[in-house]
């Protein structure tokens, strides 16, 4: 017997967006591995631990996810988280890993996870509220309607992107670039609403394109859609 790595989606920001299945698993797990160096000062704790207080008295474990381009850095990076979580799952515990919206959106948890499941260990994925989803209805944005199409795109990693395709558009990953990614807006003459740190106290929301500043922060989301006609 050994432990299972529980991969749980906290959502976006809002506590009270947080699943009853994440809240049911943070309570009943006495390991929590939580993505950073200081396990308490993670913007997945933080969220959390307002709607399980429990949280704070269990035995947290941080997890080191640098940023960084290098796939080779990358690779030594998932390789030790792996190893760290190993060593409480041989010993039968279960281990859950709290990571920000949905595990299966741009998650690094997916690395680590993959990396235990071919150690021959038992993985479970629990969804959580994606960002883009949270943001669309803080704004009040239908993301799609009828029969548009959806393009979910980390803009970092597309600056080449000329959002050509038809539909609406999710911009992901955009802080580091934001003056770049505006002008990628502004060619393509769709409707742009953004939110920074959805769901959170320094939530800020910006209506066009103009309005957003080139130093929005890290947690920044933006919805471009077809104009109305």
């Amino acid at each position: 017997m050994t432990g299972i790595l529980y991969g749980v989606g906290v959502g976006p920001g809002d506590p009270e967006l947080m699943t009853l299945k994440a809240a049911r698993l943070i309570r009943e797990t006495e390991v929590i591995a939580l993505p950073g160096t200081a396990a308490e000062e993670t913007v997945a704790y933080q969220i959390a631990v307002q709607a399980v207080p429990e949280l704070s008295k269990k035995t947290l474990v941080p997890v080191a996810m640098p940023m960084t381009h290098d796939k080779e850095e990358m690779r030594r990076n998932h390789d030790k988280a792996a190893d760290l979580l190993e060593i409480y799952l041989a010993k039968e515990e279960n281990v859950v890993f709290l990571t920000l919206g949905d595990p299966t959106i741009y998650s690094t948890y997916l690395y680590v996870q993959k990396r235990i499941a071919d150690r021959g260990y038992e993985t479970c994925l629990v969804s959580g509220i994606t960002s883009f989803c949270a943001a669309a209805a803080r704004t009040g944005t239908p993301l799609v309607e009828w029969n548009e199409q959806l393009h979910i795109i980390p803009a970092v990693h597309r600056l080449d992107h000329s959002l050509d395709l038809p539909g609406n558009y999710v911009l992901m990953k955009s802080g580091k670039k934001m003056g770049q990614v505006k002008e990628i807006l502004r060619k393509s003459q769709k409707e742009v609403v953004m939110v920074e740190n959805c769901g959170m106290k320094e939530e800020h929301i910006y209506r066009n394109v103009d309005e957003i500043p080139d130093d929005a922060g890290y947690y920044s989301l933006i919805i471009a859609k077809e104009p109305r006609i």
